[in-house]
C-alpha cells in the first residue's frame, strides 16, 4: 500500500480562490488537430470544443452533422476553428499526407496505454463515434491506437471525457506548445 502523502504546508495566510485566471501563454502553437468521426451527440462535440479551447488547440475537424452549442462550448467556440467534412477516411488520408501522425483513441488489440505513450508533436487525435468507435476502414488508416485504461464499469469512458484526458496528456507532454 502506498505511503500517505502529507500535503504541502501552507506558508501563512488563507488560500484565496482565484477564478478565471488568464490562460497560460504558449511558446509555440500546438501541432495537434482533433478529428471527430460523426458523433451522435452535439453535447459531446460541444464539450470537446470547450476542452480543445482550454488546451490551446485551434483546429478541429468534425464529420457528419455538426452543431456546436455555444452555451456548452463557451469561449472554445470562438477559439477553435471547426472544419466540417462528410466522411472521415478522406480527411485521415489528407492529414497523413500533411505529415501528421494519426493517433486513434480506441481500445484495440495493439493499442498502447495512454500513460506510456509519447505523442508525436504533430498529431491528429482521431475520436470515434460514441457507440461504434472507429470503423475497420478508419482503424486501418491510423498509425497507432492509444487507450485509456478502465478500472471499473462501464467498459469505456464517454468520448468527451476520453478526449479531455487525451488532450491533457498531450499538453502535459508539451506544456509550452
Amino acid at each position: 500500500m502506498p505511503a500517505e502523502h502529507d500535503p504541502e504546508p501552507r506558508h501563512g495566510g488563507e488560500i484565496e480562490h482565484v477564478r478565471h485566471k488568464p490562460p497560460t501563454p504558449l511558446a509555440r502553437l500546438r501541432e495537434l488537430v482533433l478529428v471527430c468521426a460523426p458523433l451522435r451527440s452535439n453535447v459531446n462535440l460541444s464539450n470537446i470544443v470547450r476542452t480543445a479551447g482550454c488546451c490551446g488547440i485551434t483546429r478541429l475537424i468534425a464529420c457528419g452533422h455538426v452543431k456546436v452549442d455555444k452555451n456548452i462550448a463557451r469561449d472554445g467556440a470562438d477559439q477553435v476553428e471547426i472544419e466540417v467534412h462528410r466522411t472521415l477516411p478522406p480527411v485521415l488520408k489528407q492529414l497523413k499526407q500533411d505529415g501528421f501522425t494519426l493517433v486513434g483513441l480506441e481500445q484495440t488489440t495493439g493499442s498502447k496505454k495512454i500513460h506510456e505513450f509519447v505523442f508525436p508533436r504533430k498529431t491528429a487525435l482521431v475520436l470515434g463515434n460514441e457507440r461504434h468507435g472507429l470503423t475497420d476502414e478508419e482503424l486501418r488508416l491510423v498509425d497507432v491506437c492509444v487507450e485509456i485504461p478502465v478500472w471499473g464499469m462501464p467498459h469505456a469512458y464517454n468520448v468527451a471525457t476520453s478526449a479531455a484526458m487525451a488532450l491533457y496528456e498531450y499538453c502535459r507532454q508539451y506544456p509550452e506548445g
